[in-house]
C-alpha cells in the first residue's frame, strides 16, 4: 500500500509540475484516501483490535 501511496505522491507532484491541475487534483486525493486507510489499519493493529497472522 505504501508503495501506490508514494507512487500517486510522485505523480501528483510531476503533474503539477507540468500545469495538469485536474490530474494532479485526482492522484492527490488517491493518496490522501490510501494513507487514511493505511493509518487507521496501523491504529487498529497498534491497539491490538485486529490481528495480523
Amino acid at each position: 500500500m505504501l508503495k501506490w501511496i508514494f507512487i500517486l505522491l510522485v505523480v501528483a507532484a510531476v503533474a503539477g509540475l507540468l500545469g495538469m491541475n485536474s490530474l494532479a487534483g485526482a492522484a492527490m486525493t488517491g493518496a490522501k484516501v490510501l494513507i487514511a486507510i493505511a493509518l487507521i489499519l496501523f491504529l487498529l493493529v497498534l491497539f491490538g483490535l485486529v490481528a495480523i497472522a
